[in-house]
């Protein structure tokens, strides 16, 4: 769409009433709600990753992370 057809439907847009324009609204929010594609949770995430961190001691990981904090508070 061109800069020329986005102001023309703003201005059309805008010549409504507000009745029109919430029902406007409302079609456009659920045209994107059903166009975005399935929904998905968090915990689809769960595990992601688990093998980086095979063998590595999470409390020893975190407290040499912590020791590198000193040097760069200076």
């Amino acid at each position: 769409m061109t800069t020329r057809e986005y102001k023309d439907w703003l201005d059309r847009i805008s010549r409504l009433s507000q009745q029109d324009k919430v029902k406007l609204l409302a079609m456009l929010t659920s045209q994107m709600r059903t166009g975005c594609g399935p929904r998905h949770s968090i915990m689809e995430l769960e595990g992601l990753g688990k093998e980086i961190w095979e063998g590595i001691d999470a409390q020893e990981y975190v407290d040499r992370e912590r020791d590198s904090w000193g040097d760069e508070r200076g």
